[in-house]
């Protein structure tokens, strides 16, 4: 896995630029490199093999020009420029070790952001993995033995106590529009008429319901009735 290189961006056109003697410490300004006349110009390519990470600047036909490893950002690798920010110093270095400083830029102010986002993406995924693996995981430190003379209680309660008892249901309660009603009394209502006249309960299906006169006499003859 680690023979795998993995671009993370391609740039068709960078321009290449011989450096003038450093005028100061303040750094290098790319007014002074005579920007309409680059040394080279071809196709930048930021690949990663392994944990190392590369700036490759290659012709049209994919031909290496030059190299150049970079093992922090920013740094000595790669510095910025005091006058523009599409230009920079690079430090390429070829198979034997021997390292020099070139120009390098875009005619695109967005490829120049490209070309910085990727190397501070890829450095700061570095450093948060390196963080993460020296850091060793926190484990609580818990005592969970009952000290001496220590005891434990359990309360597991009482299962029928949860329970709900169901209340008995009064006998010959009525339930009407969610409201027990008190059943009837016992037996078949008396009506009283006026005139001291009972009226009896019906025995059968006949549709006629019968009168009879408290005074009424009890011989054969004598009975009062009235029927409706």
């Amino acid at each position: 896995m680690d023979d795998y290189e993995r671009v993370l961006l391609v740039k068709n056109e960078c321009f290449v630029y011989k450096l003038p003697p450093r005028p100061s410490n303040r750094g290098y300004k790319a007014a002074d490199w005579g920007l309409d006349k680059p040394q080279w110009t071809g196709r930048m390519r930021i690949v990663v093999k392994g944990k190392g990470l590369s700036v490759k600047l290659e012709d049209r036909d994919g031909k290496l020009f030059a190299k150049a490893p970079i093992d922090i950002y920013p740094g000595i690798c790669v510095e910025s420029v005091t006058d523009s920010s599409r230009y920079f110093v690079l430090r390429i270095m070829d198979d034997n070790g021997r390292t020099a400083f070139i120009g390098a830029g875009f005619a695109d102010r967005g490829d120049a952001f490209d070309f910085n986002v990727a190397l501070q993406d890829h450095f700061k995924q570095i450093k948060t993995a390196e963080t993460i693996e020296s850091t060793p995981a926190v484990q609580p430190n818990l005592n969970l033995q009952l000290k001496e003379g220590q005891t434990m209680r359990i309360n597991i309660g009482n299962k029928g106590a949860n329970k709900t008892q169901a209340k008995p249901r009064p006998q010959g309660a009525a339930k009407a529009g969610g409201i027990f009603l008190p059943p009837p009394p016992g037996g078949a209502p008396v009506v009283k008429p006026p005139g001291g006249a009972v009226v009896e309960p019906k025995t059968d299906n006949s549709e006629w319901g019968e009168f009879s006169s408290s005074s009424a006499s009890n011989n054969s003859g004598g009975g009062n009735w009235v029927q409706f």
